[in-house]
């Protein structure tokens, strides 16, 4: 019998933790968990177990050096000095214990997510796991060791011979995963994030296009710093619409970073929780209008954990289940559990005060600029659209 949903959760989840003050901090998978039990919005038959990937599914994307480095560098076989040409061991993804065994199990999450839909098992899945979307074929970066999203795409194109829609809506450029399908026309990469000029990875630059078969699959869209709901949603939702129309996928993948909010500590955009309303909206309508249904939503950046993150991934399951539960105060009984452990008062509402932030000066100039951007990012498929209209 198919399921409408499944979420992907255990609490090994919570191993991949590379220091107590590291910013990457996977509570926040169980603080949304919990957000969403205390408003009865999740029941235990919807929660499955996330499985451990296998080499040879790592390898699918990345090198076995590689692999083999991880491996070693989580039993502490690992030289500092060889372990950073792999990109482990810096300041961003310090070498922690059995790192090989916590990163292998968020990409095998991702897995788990993707055989339930494409084996017909429910129509949506998702894992708050996942989401690593900067690990490279042989070189961990950016909090992320392995790419779950990466693995879980070329997964899919083999066992399942499906034409995937990839969209990224992390603040930080989705680099590892538009760079593992750069060439292939069946994989169509969408980016929406702040500008590299100011912010990690400093790519996705509107001209990274693809290259070679898969020249006019990738598509970038980076927004200005400041970027407001308005500006941004706009972008947003003529983009996605567009793309899925000039590509037609078999199944959307979405990765569901938090990290475009206001409130969060590495970036420098202006969106409130108005927009985690829209994103998962329009997905579950493309994912309808396009694939049966299938859609695989996972995880990514969000920095502020207790504010922001909870509440905009719980809004994924929600659409996903089509519950409409999410306004007005949040359960006191989630506020009461966690407010002791807060470094910061937690939010009492779903959605932000409309005072949060003062008025952004630059914000007709800056919304301007966006229009530009997604102007020059849709001018392919627009242009083409004429030719043949």
């Amino acid at each position: 019998m198919t399921q409408d949903s499944v979420f992907v959760f255990s609490e090994d989840l919570l191993d991949y933790k590379f220091s107590e003050n590291h910013p990457f901090n996977q509570l926040r998978i169980k603080l949304t968990l919990d957000l969403l039990m205390q408003l009865n919005a999740i029941e235990k038959h919807q929660i499955i177990s996330p499985r451990r990937a296998t080499d040879d599914e790592l390898e699918l994307i990345h090198d076995p050096n590689y692999v083999n480095a991880v491996k070693l560098a989580g039993s502490g076989q690992l030289s500092q000095e060889i372990g950073e040409n792999y990109g482990l061991g810096t300041e961003d993804t310090p070498v922690f214990p059995k790192m090989h065994e916590a990163s292998s199990l968020l990409v095998g999450g991702t897995l788990t997510a993707v055989d339930h839909v494409m084996a017909g098992h429910a129509k949506h899945a998702l894992h708050l796991g996942g989401g690593l979307h900067h690990g490279f074929r042989g070189k961990a970066s950016g909090f992320c060791i392995y790419n779950d999203s990466s693995v879980a795409i070329k997964y899919i194109q083999e066992k399942y011979k499906a034409r995937v829609l990839y969209v990224d809506t992390d603040a930080h450029h989705g680099d590892g995963v538009q760079w593992s399908f750069y060439d292939d026309p069946n994989v169509c990469t969408l980016s929406i994030h702040e500008t590299g000029r100011y912010l990690f990875p400093g790519t996705g630059n509107v001209n990274e296009r693809g290259q070679g078969k898969g020249y006019g699959y990738s598509f970038n869209i980076p927004v200005d710093a400041f970027t407001e709901d308005d500006s941004w949603l706009d972008i947003y939702r003529t983009s996605i619409r567009e793309i899925a129309e000039f590509f037609k996928p078999d199944v959307i993948l979405t990765q569901n970073g938090a990290d475009s909010h206001y409130l969060d500590p590495l970036t420098h955009l202006s969106s409130t929780i108005k927009i985690y309303r829209e994103i998962p909206k329009l997905a579950h309508e493309i994912a309808h209008e396009y694939c049966d249904g299938r859609w695989i939503a996972v995880g990514g950046g969000g920095y502020d954990i207790w504010r922001v993150v909870p509440r905009a991934w719980a809004l994924i399951w929600l659409e996903m289940t089509n519950n409409h539960i999410a306004t007005g105060e949040l359960p006191m009984e989630w506020m009461n559990k966690w407010k002791d452990a807060s470094p910061v008062p937690l939010p009492i509402h779903w959605d932000d005060p409309a005072d949060m932030y003062k008025p952004i000066p630059r914000k007709t100039e800056i919304t301007e600029k966006n229009k530009q951007t997604l102007e020059k990012a849709l001018y392919p498929i627009r242009n083409q659209s004429k030719k043949t209209s």
